[in-house]
């Protein structure tokens, strides 16, 4: 754990490019950074409501713009190289640089090996790994102009114990790639002063996913807010990028280095919250 103990912290002034960001984990870290007057560009896909998925990339930006940052939503798909150049290009056109780049955008499917289609394996491996590695990439030219750069990816510590791969393989795979970005990019850009982090909860978060796919009311109960995630990542952002990188950080870890260790606003007693995956 490298997180520096100061008060203060702002990230007022400074610019993300998200992926994703029209509800859950994503949008709640760029409405804190909003809080600071930060300018936050989400490359999202949700163009019109959906009965299924609440918030679209414009419903996000006027939220943004409301708690006192700055947004602009691009409409595209993290998956295309066009898209993502565009999204990189509308950023620096509207605000000047990047100083932050954050790998939210992820798809899930926890289906096991035979029950896996290889529509969904590509999916995940196509926003998950590919989408964080081309985002990360397109952005590093106008990253390495800023003295506050980081990338900061939503994915969980690298455990190898077996039993993850053995629960979920194409989905584990998948995030693991994207934590395979983060401990690349920390190594070859540890002399040029951009960071890279992950991020990852301690328990299950209320979004969309967990609602949907991982089990409904019950799992929401058992499930802190996405404010959580939030702060930890405002904490990460707020460092010096040339002495924090290439950490797997815990959203609550992260909070207790800086002092918060109640933790209740964020949801119900520990005794009946669920760990998050990969997290022995």
């Amino acid at each position: 754990m490298t997180i520096e103990k100061k008060t203060g912290m702002s990230l007022a002034g400074r610019t993300i490019l998200m992926s994703g960001g029209s509800r859950g984990i994503g949008l709640a870290i760029a409405l804190r950074a909003a809080r600071d007057g930060a300018n936050v560009a989400l490359l999202a896909k949700t163009d019109q409501p959906d009965p299924r998925l609440e918030g679209t990339a414009h419903t996000a930006a006027l939220a943004i713009e409301e708690a006192g940052g700055h947004a602009l939503a691009v409409i595209g798909d993290v998956r295309d190289d066009a898209s993502v150049a565009d999204a990189v290009a509308q950023t620096v056109d509207r605000f000047g640089g990047i100083d932050i780049v954050v790998n939210n955008a992820s798809a899930i499917d926890l289906s096991p090996t035979p029950h896996l289609s290889m529509k969904k394996y590509d999916l995940m491996q196509d926003i998950n790994c590919r989408g964080s590695f081309l985002l990360a990439k397109s952005a590093l030219p106008h990253l390495t102009r800023s003295d506050a750069a980081h990338v900061l990816t939503l994915s969980p510590p690298l455990n190898l114990r077996p039993e993850w791969a053995g629960r979920h393989l194409g989905y584990t795979i998948a995030k693991y790639g994207m934590s395979l970005v983060t401990l690349g990019l920390a190594q070859e850009l540890a002399d040029s002063g951009v960071a890279a982090n992950s991020l990852w909860p301690r328990t299950l978060i209320a979004t969309a996913a967990v609602q949907n796919l991982l089990g409904g009311d019950e799992a929401i109960r058992s499930s802190r807010s996405p404010e959580i995630m939030a702060d930890a990542a405002h904490v990460v952002l707020s460092q010096d990028p040339r002495t924090c990188t290439g950490n797997f950080f815990i959203d609550d870890e992260v909070l207790a280095e800086v002092g918060v260790t109640d933790l209740s606003v964020y949801g119900g007693p520990d005794s009946e919250l669920q760990k998050d995956i990969f997290l022995d």
